[in-house]
């Protein structure tokens, strides 16, 4: 008391300092510490960073009751009861945890590569009497994954057969799950007793059923799985539809010209793979050479084109021919028959007759010297062939080719 009385009389206006500076300290202490901001939730995909930040006020002038140390703020796991961090201190045994302190007002909680367990409650607490918190919500999400071992692989199943195609898929949220065809066609979905049958571009759920299942449902299917975490995921299945082989001629009957090429096709469906091959009436193979070119077009994954392009036909080429495909289930064969097209005989009328008669005499082509061909070229059917002029009767006059004179000029020319 003395030395306060002895600096009053002494020091007035440095003690009246002090007094203002103890007064404002208590003022200053008299404010509780509060948070400026709510903490937030947050949502995470697992592996990726999490930040807890937590603003509190009037924290560095306030003392614990009892205490001389100041208030602190501490990390909790709330739903555990496990005390993370203290001020700037973390005490879990977690290397992935750190805090930070901006040195005014901000704590900051930091959670990296976040797991499942880590979801929960987390607390932001300051050791006021009576304490005071703040809580937020950490919800870890995960990406679809498809459950490989539990999830069906490529599937062969005969013609009218049914299959069943589960995929099974995980994350968090639970992902859903979509089957569609990888080449965008219709999946044949049958509803009922009555096995209605019903297309739709894709079918939801971890199972589908195919029932009754024909060759024209063969092929790629995809399961896809989304719960709006990305990246969505897929997995490709197989289905394979087996059947014996199938062949289809659209002309049985091919004509063409001798010394012309041609081509006799065939159209080939068989699953598994057939081998095709191509073979005179006599049974004797045919094998590509410069006589002799194959080739064969795939349309799908069942449907072939087989082609026979035979070169400068002659007598000895003509006949039948097959087209013969077998597979593991059984065979089968086309038969095509090819015969010569005569070509057109056209008469040139001489100038001596067309001078005397003014037209040409309907039995001058009797006299004829020259015989000019048009040759037609390409296949033709039964049908065609009968209604092909085979030759030209010496009764046409000569007005009718007088518009073929040029062509003939020509054709004079190549034979």
């Amino acid at each position: 008391m003395h030395n306060v009385q002895t600096l009053r009389t002494t020091y007035p206006h440095l003690f009246f300092y002090m007094l203002f500076i103890f007064q404002f300290y208590d003022v200053v202490c008299a404010f509780e510490p509060d948070f400026l901001y709510p903490l937030e939730n947050l949502t995470v995909a697992q592996g990726r960073d999490a930040t807890f930040t937590c603003v509190v006020n009037n924290l560095g002038g306030y003392r614990v009751s009892g205490d001389l140390t100041t208030a602190r703020v501490a990390w909790i796991k709330a739903d555990t009861k496990a005390i993370l961090a203290i001020h700037e201190h973390v005490i879990t045994n977690n290397a992935r945890l750190s805090v930070t302190h901006n040195d005014f007002n901000t704590w900051t909680l930091n959670i990296r590569g976040v797991k499942r367990e880590d979801r929960g409650q987390y607390m932001c607490q300051v050791n006021t009497d009576p304490m005071k918190m703040q809580t937020a919500f950490l919800e870890v999400v995960i990406p679809p994954d498809i459950i490989s071992e539990e999830t069906s692989g490529d599937m062969m199943v005969p013609e009218g057969g049914s299959a069943k195609l589960t995929c099974k898929a995980r994350g968090h949220p639970k992902p859903r799950v979509v089957w569609k065809r990888e080449d965008g066609g219709a999946i044949v979905a049958r509803t009922g007793l009555s096995n209605k049958i019903e297309r739709v571009t894709s079918v939801e759920g971890e199972t589908l059923i195919l029932t009754k299942v024909t060759r024209s449902e063969m092929g790629a299917y995809l399961c896809i799985a989304a719960n709006g975490v990305p990246p969505s995921v897929s997995k490709r299945l197989m289905l394979h539809v087996h059947f014996h082989p199938l062949i289809q001629v659209r002309n049985q009957l091919v004509g063409a010209p001798v010394n012309t090429d041609v081509t006799l096709q065939c159209h080939v469906e068989a699953s598994p793979k057939a081998i095709n091959y191509w073979t005179r009436e006599t049974g004797e193979m045919i094998i590509s050479n410069e006589k002799y070119f194959m080739t064969e077009i795939n349309n799908s994954y069942y449907s072939v084109q087989m082609k026979l392009i035979i070169t400068r036909i002659h007598k000895g080429d003509l006949g039948g021919y097959k087209c013969i495909s077998k597979n593991s289930i059984g065979d089968a064969e086309g038969n095509i028959r090819l015969y010569e097209v005569e070509i057109p005989q056209l008469v040139e009328i001489s100038e001596e007759t067309q001078e005397t008669s003014g037209e040409p005499d309907e039995d001058s082509t009797e006299n004829t010297g020259k015989r000019l061909y048009n040759g037609f070229q390409g296949p033709y059917s039964e049908n065609e062939q009968n209604n092909l002029p085979l030759n030209i009767s010496s009764t046409c006059s000569f007005s009718k080719f007088h518009s073929l004179y040029p062509v003939l000029l020509i054709l004079l020319q190549i034979y």
